[in-house]
């Protein structure tokens, strides 16, 4: 299809509030949603439906820093009985939970590529592109 793509039209009404973080989340996904969270509701991104991504998004990323941290501490390789070096099971789990944030992260607007893009427009916007 040629010409410009329609506005997309968000499904809900934006978060306008500050939420505090699900008491389920770890320490590092805790600060993770403190540090994402105000930046997404003042660019209104976030409905009720999207709690569920962010939360998500803010476990894998609790998940990298503490496998970070293991990997820092013990190592990326260990000896294995036979004597062979073997990956830490720590770099497998970091490398998955990279991805997951990175997708995640993409879908809510949180890097620079995706903050590129056209926003989501909303009936007060439709009225201004009128000509």
């Amino acid at each position: 299809m040629k010409g410009r793509k329609p506005n997309m039209k968000q499904a809900g009404k934006a978060l306008r509030a500050i939420r505090t973080a699900p008491k389920w989340l770890s320490v590092d996904a805790k600060a993770e949603w403190k540090r994402v969270l105000p930046d997404l509701v003042e660019r209104r991104i976030l409905t009720d439906a999207d709690l569920g991504s962010l939360e998500n998004y803010c476990v894998a990323i609790g998940q990298v820093r503490e496998m970070e941290r293991i990997l820092q501490k013990e190592g990326h390789v260990y000896a294995a009985d036979n004597g062979l070096l073997k990956r830490h099971p720590a770099g497998v789990i970091l490398s998955d939970a990279m991805t997951r944030a990175r997708l995640l992260a993409a879908e809510m607007g949180l890097t620079p590529v995706s903050r590129s893009r056209p926003a989501i427009g909303d009936d007060e916007d439709e009225d201004s592109l009128v000509d």
